[in-house]
């Protein structure tokens, strides 16, 4: 998912700097990550573990310095769980046009009436795009114009972050002694972008919005990963055509948009797509069809099985002639500016139909059926489950 965001950030003119910011605790996995991307972009990348989950305006507030130290002129600020074509370069012109160095731009998206409600919605003027009103997740429908995660700030943002930690400081300070009360500090921290800092700054001209045309999904659960892996294959058809594979003699079967790993070994019978995924060191043998689904690294596919709306977890195993299926949860097709619905794990008491998901070191065995069913790392199962949850 981050990779698609420091790709983006590579491309803008004159970026010195990416910073991740998470309350994760660092891994290998994750270090190893960073520094292939830094070799692949030419961009320096570090990650900067909060002590405390800080929320969206706390985060960059707490490595204010940080952000600083370059003197930047302005920066983005992205959710990682978000999936755009993210027009870096465009809000950046428009924000030049729009007060530069005293505004901020916040990335907007059409939605429908209904769905608008599960999102920040902004009002904003026609002509200028200044931001008029703002309200985080409305009760009622207040603007089909939605908050996609992707800012672009001045340095003086901070100016009113740092009010609203002060505002928090006061209100804490009339019901708790700072001394005595030790997660204190950290709940001055936490501050929201959304309802702290951009609600009072709507109206005031310096809050802008950029609306954007292009694809744009959240990534909430892992089922949205899914839909989201087909909008940025559906992407490369236009601007990396080279990453997608092609049906040629003695090679698979490819049908629509497909990913191949260049260290990934797919037996010349198999049958990919569309909107597939296939990760590195990963083993597709003969017969083999797989339709809408991701497949994580060093995962076996043995002869004859079926995969189909599914996550393959890293190093998984599914068994010859085995069919491991899931049902998608995708937008309305027939509504343009429909978005995917963030499911409920649980609806009546059941669990929701959704895509199967296989976690890590997940072993499948030969001819049985897994539907509708996530599987935690570490399982080797013995028998056919449907919709399920197997710990």
């Amino acid at each position: 998912m981050v990779q698609h965001h420091i790709e983006a950030c590579s491309k803008v003119p004159n970026l010195k700097e990416i910073l991740l910011i998470g309350f994760y605790q660092p891994n290998e996995a994750l270090n190893s990550f960073l520094l292939k991307a830094q070799q692949e972009f030419k961009v320096a990348i570090r990650y900067l573990q909060e002590y405390s989950a800080l929320g969206t305006g706390g985060g960059i507030y707490h490595f204010r310095d940080q952000i600083l130290s370059g003197g930047p002129q302005a920066f983005f600020v992205m959710n990682a769980d978000v999936c755009s074509e993210f027009p870096l370069v465009p809000m950046l012109d428009f924000h030049k046009q729009h007060g530069g160095s005293q505004s901020y731009v916040i990335l907007g998206t059409t939605a429908n009436r209904t769905q608008s409600l599960n999102y920040g919605c902004i009002v904003a003027n026609r002509d200028t795009q200044e931001v008029l009103h703002y309200v985080e997740k409305p009760g009622t429908f207040v603007s089909d114009i939605i908050n996609c995660g992707i800012y672009l700030f001045s340095p003086s943002i901070f100016q009113h972050i740092a009010e609203v930690f002060q505002q928090n400081q006061q209100e804490l300070q009339l019901f708790s002694c700072i001394s005595e009360e030790n997660s204190s500090w950290q709940r001055m921290e936490v501050i929201r972008l959304e309802q702290d800092v951009f609600s009072t700054l709507a109206g005031r001209g310096k809050l802008y919005v950029y609306k954007t045309e292009g694809c744009w999904s959240q990534i909430k659960s892992a089922g949205s990963a899914i839909y989201a892996s087909r909008l940025y294959l559906s992407q490369y058809g236009t601007t990396h055509p080279e990453r997608l594979a092609s049906t040629k003699e003695g090679g698979p079967t490819i049908r629509g948009n497909v990913y191949i790993h260049p260290t990934a070994n797919v037996d010349p019978s198999a049958v990919l797509g569309p909107n597939v995924s296939i990760g590195m060191g990963v083993t597709v043998a003969a017969g083999v069809r797989i339709r809408e689904s991701i497949i994580l690294h060093g995962a076996v596919l043995q002869d004859h099985s079926c995969v189909l709306n599914t996550i393959v977890g890293w190093d998984s195993m599914v068994g010859r002639w085995a069919r491991v299926e899931g049902t998608p949860s995708d937008p309305n097709p027939n509504d343009p500016y429909s978005k995917i619905d963030s499911e409920t794990l649980f609806r009546d008491g059941k669990l929701t139909p959704s895509i199967t998901i296989l976690g890590c070191n997940v072993s499948i065995p030969a001819e049985v059926v897994i539907l509708n069913s996530i599987v935690l790392p570490h399982k080797e199962l013995s028998r056919s489950f449907k919709n399920q949850i197997i710990l």
